[in-house]
């Protein structure tokens, strides 16, 4: 049997006292490394842009838009029901909650039912709500070109220049947008069908 040149390793032979030594070094490390760590680095987020509203929360969903199946709208239609034509959503008033625009007129099945157009919102577990009625159906005018752009609601809207004009036909139009200002949806009107200004 070759016996090593190289002296005997004095760790070969521990004993229970060294092991606890080296246990007890080795926790002191880590536990100095837990104390020099950096600090947890915070991070600022971004200002929302103007008419953005306050971000979600971190961690949560980003709000959603009211569902215009789920609300009640101010139309009596009698027995043939409500139909929602045409709906779309928005932050309109800048506080980081979307609104839903909703163009509802009666299901008549024929014909041209004045449309009503609507702003619902919904806090939380709630059912949608109106909150503003943009358009009334006793207007009897039709919402057509539906469209919400940085807050602004646009449409247009299709009449009648009088009672003789057929119901399936009409033949005024008018480009109107609205905004919320304050505490009220203004309307503003645009360039109307033959490109002049609307009153």
């Amino acid at each position: 049997m070759q016996t090593s040149a190289l002296p005997d390793l004095a760790h070969t032979g521990a004993k229970p006292v060294h092991w606890l030594a080296t246990a007890a070094a080795t926790a002191a490390v880590v536990a100095l490394a837990g104390l020099l760590q950096p600090h947890a680095a915070t991070a600022t987020a971004p200002a929302p842009e103007h008419g953005t509203g306050s971000a979600a929360a971190p961690g949560t969903a980003p709000a959603t838009a009211p569902d215009p199946s789920g609300a009640v709208f101010p139309l009596d239609c009698g027995p043939v029901g409500q139909t929602v034509a045409a709906s779309v959503p928005g932050d309109l008033d800048g506080d980081g909650r979307p609104e839903t625009v909703a163009s509802v007129h009666c299901d008549a099945g024929s014909g041209t039912p004045p449309s009503g157009l609507y702003v619902l919102t919904q806090a939380g577990g709630a059912a949608p709500r109106v909150v503003a009625t943009l358009v009334d159906p006793a207007g009897k005018l039709t919402v057509t070109g539906l469209a919400v752009h940085d807050g602004t609601v646009s449409a247009d809207l299709l009449g009648y220049s009088s009672a003789g004009v057929p119901r399936c036909c009409p033949d005024e139009r008018e480009s109107v947008t609205w905004r919320w200002e304050g505490n009220a949806f203004v309307r503003s009107a645009g360039p109307a069908a033959d490109g002049s200004e609307a009153a």
